[in-house]
């Protein structure tokens, strides 16, 4: 495996958890929605990951990410008696999406972490390199 396919699989990574806090983002944006109909309440998003190997190049020795799927969650949907809102349904109700803001924000630390942890594999990569290239001047 070259050295420079590090950069790859980290960069994989990166792109791999910018998709999950921008799902993240979402589903905290729309947490607080409301729907005239359960079928119409908004449904939280979570990305499924895979590790691969490097089809392209053929090297069976660089794993990267990518998305498997967007999965929706089958959380129901939680129902508030308001009659005055103008979305309600003849019996007075709406419905907000079942999304937990203090699992969806664990996630976002996680997803943040984990792309920090890319970005110091990548800089500490880079360092090394041009050390090894310092070396070779004399």
């Amino acid at each position: 495996m070259s050295v420079f396919k590090i950069f790859d699989v980290t960069g994989a990574g990166m792109n791999a958890q910018m998709l999950r806090l921008n799902t993240v983002a979402s589903n905290l944006a729309n947490s607080e929605t409301m729907a005239g109909r359960p079928e119409d309440v908004y449904k939280s998003r979570h990305p499924v990951f895979e590790s691969v190997f490097n089809e392209l190049t053929g090297d069976q020795g660089t794993v990267g990410v990518r998305v498997k799927e967007i999965i929706e969650s089958d959380a129901a949907p939680i129902a508030h008696y308001m009659p005055q809102h103008p979305q309600a349904n003849a019996e007075g109700y709406v419905y907000s999406p079942g999304i937990n803001a203090v699992e969806q924000m664990a996630d976002m630390i996680a997803a943040s972490r984990s792309y920090q942890s890319n970005v110091e594999v990548m800089t500490t990569s880079k360092e090394l390199l041009l050390r090894t290239l310092q070396l070779g001047r004399g």
